[in-house]
């Protein structure tokens, strides 16, 4: 692999032209063009439309416009040296909305979940290629990632009068963040430019929406609830703390009622107005969840109420084979089901709270009576225990005054 330098026709100007070595490339079997491949081979020529065959070539890596032969000479060794530890990538002549629509979205759809990619798509059209689309890839810098943030929290609402969250900007980062990663990984950059950029501070803990009820709210809701049709949907995701799509794809076949468990295998989650079974959240999503007695029994009373609602449809009961369905079989949709809690709660004239907010009353009631965070966390199926910790750290004062004291006790009992 050799460079050589040349001076260009205008004064001042030089230009190197490097020998890459070898690269995967396509001939047009028509107009002989050549195309590198960069990640995937083109279906046809972009020129003729022709017929294109695979090959391999020596690739040239030219640059002009440097104003001395000094600083042309070290572009040349900077990218030998690269060449040499194979962290060179070819220049793309995408900018970021192509990069992101054309290759990035598809390629990772199959990858992650329906209710992510959903979220991807509306952030890339939404908040990043309106504003930094037209960018070269090669060219974007932490800078004008930070200018696209600041941009955001001052008008990046839908209607442009007003700003989005800072949650909601972390979110845009970390959808831009994992963009350019799998860009430097794929090739068309060497390095990752959101390192360089700096979202702004999230406000709070995350706890500001969280609002849970205390264990005597919790038993007065339910007692309220208790001749409902639902009943039994909020009693298993207060007892469990199982997310909404979790509970409501919740199967007959998952439930083990001699042994006292049930498994968390799948979610029904909205996605467009349309129900999509989903894999669970995390991948310590698929767990198993002991029940207590009280709950088994609510689950048998459960599994008596869909047999009589089976007969009262008859052929046109739909078998979905869900545990909580609606009155004639078929899965709940999400959304509805927000809808019914908020109704219940509003009947009951407890503190309002949201349907999520149950999930967050069973772990912060867990840690309070001193069940240890890593169990919690279990149940929960988050993946890691400092996300329980980080989220119910309202939780943890009431624990440490009462560790100081066990401790106390422990340390001047008397013998």
């Amino acid at each position: 692999m050799r460079g050589h330098l040349r001076k260009r026709g205008e004064p001042g100007s030089w230009e190197y032209i490097v020998d890459i070595g070898l690269a995967a490339a396509q001939r047009c079997g028509s107009c002989n063009k050549r195309l590198w491949i960069e990640r995937r081979p083109k279906e046809s020529c972009s020129k003729c439309g022709g017929a294109l065959r695979e090959t391999e070539e020596r690739r040239r890596e030219t640059k002009a416009g440097f104003a001395t032969q000094k600083e042309c000479q070290q572009a040349v060794n900077k990218l030998l040296v690269a060449v040499e530890a194979q962290t060179y990538s070819a220049p793309t002549k995408a900018n970021v909305r192509q990069y992101l629509c054309k290759e990035w979205l598809p390629a990772v759809k199959a990858t992650i979940r329906p209710s992510t990619y959903n979220s991807y798509v509306q952030h890339v059209e939404c908040h990043i290629a309106p504003h930094i689309g037209s960018v070269k890839l090669q060219k974007l810098s932490g800078s004008q990632v930070n200018a696209l943030y600041a941009k955001l929290a001052e008008s990046g609402a839908k209607n442009g009068k007003k700003g989005i969250s800072a949650m909601t900007i972390h979110h845009v980062h970390a959808c831009l963040h994992k963009a350019c990663k799998d860009a430097v990984r794929w090739g068309h950059i060497s390095r990752n430019p959101l390192d360089a950029a700096d979202p702004p501070r999230k406000k709070g803990d995350g706890t500001k929406e969280m609002k849970t009820w205390t264990k005597e709210q919790l038993k007065a809701f339910l007692e309220a609830m208790n001749d409902e049709r639902l009943y039994a949907l909020w009693h298993t995701i207060a007892m469990t703390g199982m997310r909404r799509g979790e509970a409501i794809g919740l199967r007959w076949s998952d439930i083990d009622l001699e042994n006292s468990r049930l498994s968390v295998r799948r979610a029904l989650i909205p996605i467009n107005r349309e129900v999509v079974v989903s894999e669970p959240k995390t991948a310590k999503g698929r767990r198993v969840i002991a029940i207590d007695a009280g709950t088994v029994e609510v689950l048998k009373g459960q599994a008596a109420r869909q047999l009589d609602e089976q007969g009262e449809w008859d052929a046109a009961w739909v078998d979905s084979a869900y545990v909580f369905t609606a009155e004639n079989g078929a899965a709940l949709d999400p959304e509805s089901v927000t809808r019914y809690f908020r109704q219940a709660v509003g009947k009951s004239m407890l503190p309002p709270i949201r349907l999520h907010d149950l999930r967050h009353t069973h772990a912060t009631l867990a840690l309070q009576v001193g069940i240890h965070p890593k169990v919690v966390s279990e149940r929960l199926g988050h993946a890691t225990v400092s996300i329980t910790l980080d989220t119910y750290s309202h939780a943890i004062p009431a624990m440490q005054e009462e560790a100081a004291a066990l401790i106390a006790g422990l340390v001047f009992a008397r013998n």
